[in-house]
């Protein structure tokens, strides 16, 4: 992979603030739901509603965002995204330490939290293209993969020990004080950033906020890419869900055995990042794209065999091993292959399009998954999820392509 400044110093305080925001936002996985019902004593349909409604008004809210931020500077965007999510963390403790916090302030947070969320990763996606040539895009995506696992595995360990010294509210202060710092890394990049496109009509239309479905949907091979994505990771997260249930509640699993379960794979993440550009070197980006898309689908159905015990731990750790494995190689090179094909002056709109439909996506399938658990019970739901995760390699691009030639400025008089 090299070392971080063989990138340029740019990309290394881009990648730095990458790794503080994605540390903080680990420590403090989980604790809006602990603030809920710690706090406020919320029930469970309420929690529930934080975690759903949250995320899809967060994506309703971005989703006249993205045309917005295409014609504008990045860098500006990403800092105000960050400044917009430390300030709507940083009144959660203001409001505790008044004894004025209540659950429709949570749910606010959450909402404004998400779309700045999908904000910063369609404008940082475009960033990227103006700070790398094509051929280091790979390795800057899988750093940003490492450091995803690497966070994963050592936030929630230490989120958890904050949590039981100080509280859920300390763990908000830690996460909004990331945004803080990913705010100021970003702002000492520095540099020229190319000025954005023009937009040819004065003001935003309403058919303009389907211009990123448009591109998506008129490329034959983003296309299947972005169904193939939405479907996975959809199915796999409402299966997660069930899958607390079924560990937390009728295998009598406890909380630290269910998160060892989760942390210890993470280690699976690390591996692949570091193999994906190795492989493509070797393979071809367009192999090794269908075939890690293709074996990360294989073993969530084996989450519908777990059983109570040392067995069945070792069990839901080797599968979310082999899992996280495939996923560590196949997010950075469907990263790439994604910006490769995205022309510069569409990046934003294509990128918040996707987020904002694997998200809706998500909600939209963990909900239903919560109804089928109900009806079939979870183990049985979270082998159907399973059965139709093994059809999500038919909607993988099919044949390679190559990248999208960005046109060539005209001469000025």
């Amino acid at each position: 992979m090299g070392n971080g400044h063989r990138l340029g110093r740019r990309f290394g305080w881009l990648w730095g603030a990458y790794g503080t925001s994605a540390l903080g936002t680990w420590l403090a996985f989980g604790a809006f739901p602990l603030i809920a019902v710690q706090v406020l004593h919320a029930g469970p349909a309420q929690v529930a509603a934080l975690s759903a409604v949250g995320a899809a008004v967060g994506a309703a809210v971005a989703v006249p965002l993205g045309p917005w931020v295409e014609f504008r500077r990045k860098r500006p965007v990403l800092i105000g995204a960050d400044l917009a999510r430390f300030a709507a963390l940083l009144t959660i403790p203001a409001a505790f330490a008044f004894g004025v916090l209540t659950f429709v302030q949570l749910l606010l947070v959450s909402v404004v939290v998400a779309a700045a969320d999908i904000t910063f990763r369609a404008a940082s996606g475009a960033y990227l293209k103006t700070l790398l040539p094509a051929e280091h895009l790979l390795v800057a995506n899988a750093r940003f993969e490492s450091t995803t696992w690497t966070t994963t595995i050592i936030g929630p360990p230490l989120g958890g020990a904050a949590i039981g010294l100080l509280g859920p509210v300390a763990t908000v202060v830690a996460d909004a004080a990331s945004y803080l710092l990913s705010a100021l890394g970003i702002r000492a990049t520095g540099g020229h950033e190319p000025p954005p496109g023009r937009r040819e009509a004065a003001r935003l239309r309403a058919g303009d906020l389907l211009d990123g479905w448009r591109y998506i949907l008129a490329d034959a091979t983003l296309r299947p890419l972005f169904l193939n994505t939405a479907l996975f990771n959809g199915l796999l997260m409402a299966a997660d869900a069930l899958l607390a249930v079924l560990m937390l509640g009728r295998l009598g699993f406890t909380s630290w055995q269910y998160g060892l379960a989760f942390a210890v794979p993470a280690i699976g993440g690390l591996v692949g990042s570091r193999l994906a550009r190795p492989l493509v070197t070797r393979f071809g980006q367009h192999r090794v794209l269908v075939v890690s898309g293709t074996l990360r689908a294989v073993w969530p159905v084996g989450l519908a065999f777990v059983g109570p015990g040392t067995g069945g731990l070792l069990l839901v750790m080797g599968v979310e091993l082999g899992l996280i494995l495939c996923c560590g190689v196949f997010n950075p090179v469907q990263a790439t292959y994604r910006l490769e094909r995205t022309a510069n002056d569409r990046v934003t709109r294509t990128l918040s399009a996707w987020s904002v439909t694997t998200k809706a996506a998500t909600a939209l399938l963990t909900a239903t998954w919560g109804v089928l658990g109900g009806l079939l019970g979870p183990r049985t739901a979270i082998g159907l999820a399973g059965v139709l995760l093994l059809a999500t390699p038919l909607l993988l691009p099919r044949r390679a392509a190559a990248p999208v030639p960005e046109p060539v400025p005209a001469p000025h008089a």
